[in-house]
């Protein structure tokens, strides 16, 4: 059965041979790109254009036209490549062609198996001013193959796509690209002949439109490596963060797979076409061996924790971690829109059964209506039936790979955390939370954040409105836990460095807060006690401010072995308790600056602070708080994904009740400290 796919939706490819159809009714230009594990492609050379046609796994055909076939062998991709990506060009104003996708017919893409028959198809809808799109990914999920529909357009056209996707000089790439489709642009062929169907005469309407799709001209970017959701603030949206990017595998040179001979056995190609028929992948010297049936096993294989791909153990975790954040948000996308969809087409023939009043009344209208909210139910029940197959894929491997933790991603009921040793060396991320969607509130997805943290950290101690959970306590419950929970991050970042490469320093101007800072005073982990009044304050901003500045001058200059011999080079963390009490306007100006300053030379802002009680400030907070990764001590909703905006649940890091691990994690890090250091 072919699955018809909606932007988002994937769907497992039952073999590593294929052959992806384009039917656009209009000439295009179709090429295909072969990137790492964040979809990046290294060089030129992997890309397969009409100008160089063959790559290694991947043969595309000549100039622009209105259909193409591109042969697909995915045991001949690189090991080093996990995703394949279908681009679609406009030739441009150059040939007399259109411009942009929305002046055309939405392009088609099939993908068959080498005797053709469909495995997945896609109709790239939304599209409006762009000029070049993602159309598929194929992409690499638990050693096993998948197609995702992307529809990705981009108004700056090939260039901005190319961009995206990490190549240097996109514009020049690009225009030599087009220069080669410009050559020769035959007449708009016939659309590639298509699996005989008896109830398809032609191209199938998508389970849904696009309500993903983004405003004209404003192309969804690719996520930069390693970067989870964006946190918003309360009225204003947060810059996503960002994380310096894992240094790619480079993907070795490889020989070219030649082009695809077809064999006499293949049936003679179609009229019209422009292309051959189906590609014949055999090696003109290999003894052809029968097909093997698909194994069935799979399309769903048995989740293996640390499968990804990485060099180390916890990168590979971290990576497998990013997957299935991505996954999860894709799938949810699928399915929400394809539920739009089944609720838009009912309102719409529910609307033309009363249209014509002589038919308001009689059977003929109550069949009408019936039969328009069985296709409803049709559709939502299998758009359902895949999310379910997809959460229960990904619950399963969550069930794996959250045992298999190392201690910086782990929960803190997590037995790792009671064999707990102070690491040799700085892990890739700590975790920070979980993330969920209501579709499935009982698969968490880990949030892990990458380090050293480009941002501050910011949990907010108010705005009760914005949160269930948080309007059935009160403020001053409120306040204690937004405190604890800092507490657990800051002593989860203090772990999760070695030995005397974290120093902590703690702002309580009331002292309000001494119950919840006990475990971390007790321990002996803090660089001082913690700072009281506006006299405290001061000095540590002002010790801060200063260790920032002199830190920035050596790099700038070069002279980083000119530094004081007495100052400490080891990361710094300022947890600040009860904001703006206790400062005036010279400590918040250093505040601000430690904040936008600070993570570049290892100083960082852990705040715990309501914007409500620094409301007298105004507008000159707001770059603070957008500055901050917003988090909260109790559940809330104001997270986003950098693909479909979901606004997914968090969850903070709770200790099990009763729980002696936090104090035995930290009386360890106190026990790791260099003797010389405070």
């Amino acid at each position: 059965m072919t699955a018809e796919l909606v932007r988002g939706q994937n769907h497992s490819l039952p073999d590593t041979r294929l052959e992806i159809r384009v039917s656009a009714g209009h000439p295009v230009l179709l090429g295909a790109t072969l990137g790492d594990e964040r979809g990046r492609v290294t060089g030129p050379e992997w890309i397969a254009h009409p100008g160089a046609p063959s790559r290694p796994g991947v043969d595309v055909p000549g100039p622009a036209a209105a259909g193409h076939r591109l042969g697909v062998d995915l045991d001949a991709v690189p090991g080093t490549v996990h995703r394949l990506s279908v681009l679609l060009a406009l030739p441009g104003p150059r040939t007399g062609g259109a411009t942009r996708f929305g002046t055309v017919a939405a392009p088609f893409v099939a993908v068959t198996d080498p005797d053709g028959t469909e495995i997945a198809t896609y109709t790239i809808t939304g599209l409006d001013r762009e000029s070049a799109v993602v159309a598929l990914e194929l992409y690499r999920r638990q050693g096993a193959w998948k197609v995702r529909a992307m529809g990705q357009g981009y108004e700056g056209g090939l260039a901005e796509l190319l961009g995206d996707q990490g190549l240097d000089r996109p514009a020049d790439l690009a225009a030599s690209i087009l220069e080669t489709a410009a050559g020769t642009v035959p007449a708009p062929a016939a659309a590639p002949p298509r699996t005989p169907r008896a109830e398809r005469t032609a191209h199938p309407a998508p389970l849904s439109p696009d309500p993903t799709a983004t405003p004209a001209g404003t192309p969804v970017p690719s996520p930069p490596p390693a970067q989870f959701p964006t946190a918003t603030a309360p009225t204003a949206p947060t810059a996503p963060p960002t994380a310096p990017p894992t240094a790619p595998p480079t993907v070795p040179a490889a020989t070219p797979v030649a082009p695809a001979t077809p064999s006499a056995a293949r049936p003679a190609p179609a009229a019209g076409t422009g292309s051959g028929g189906p590609v014949d992948y055999a090696h003109p010297r290999r003894r052809r061996e029968p097909a093997a049936a698909p194994d069935p096993a799979r399309t769903a294989p048995a989740p293996v924790a640390g499968d990804a791909s990485g060099w180390s153990m916890d990168e590979r975790l971290y990576n497998q971690v990013w997957g299935m954040f991505e996954d999860l948000s894709r799938t949810t996308a699928a399915y929400r829109s394809a539920c739009d969809f089944a609720e838009s087409r009912l309102d719409r023939e529910l609307d033309q059964s009363l249209s014509d009043y002589r038919s308001r009344v009689g059977s003929a209208n109550d069949a009408a209506r019936a039969t328009a909210r069985a296709r409803h139910d049709e559709l939502v029940a299998r758009a359902r039936e895949a999310l379910d197959r997809d959460l229960a894929q990904l619950k399963a491997e969550s069930e794996v790979v959250e045992p298999a933790l190392p201690a910086a991603y782990a929960r803190w009921d997590h037995p790792v955390w009671h064999a707990y040793r102070v690491p040799a060396e700085e892990p890739m991320a700590v975790r920070l939370g979980d993330l969920h969607l209501p579709e499935r509130p009982d698969l968490r997805i880990p949030m892990l954040v990458r380090l050293p943290l480009e941002r501050g950290l910011w949990v907010d101690s108010g705005d009760r409105g914005r949160s269930e959970a948080a309007a059935l306590l009160d403020e001053t419950e409120l306040r204690r836990l937004a405190l604890e929970s800092a507490v657990a991050h800051a002593a989860r970042l203090l772990a999760a460095h070695p030995a005397g490469g974290f120093a902590l320093h703690v702002v309580d101007p009331a002292g309000a807060g001494a119950a919840a800072l006990a475990p971390l005073v007790d321990s002996g982990v803090l660089a001082a006690p913690p700072a009281r009044g506006a006299a405290g304050v001061s000095a540590v901003l002002e010790q801060l401010t200063e260790r920032v500045d002199l830190v920035q001058m050596a790099l700038r200059n070069g002279a980083a072995d000119a530094l004081p011999p007495g100052l400490d080079t080891s990361r710094q963390l300022l947890l600040v308790h009860d904001f703006p009490h206790g400062f005036d306007d010279r400590a918040v100006t250093r505040l601000r600056y430690l904040a936008d300053e600070g993570p570049s030379v290892g100083v960082h802002l852990l705040m715990v602070a309501s914007r409500e009680d620094a409301s007298a400030y105004g507008p000159l907070l707001d770059p603070l708080w957008r500055s901050l990764l917003r988090l909260t001590p109790v559940s809330d909703d104001h997270l986003a994904d950098p693909w479909v905006g979901h606004s997914w649940s968090y969850e903070p890091p709770l200790l099990p009740p009763g729980s002696g691990v936090l104090r035995q994690v930290l009386a360890r890090v106190a026990a790791g400290r260099p003797a010389n250091q405070p």
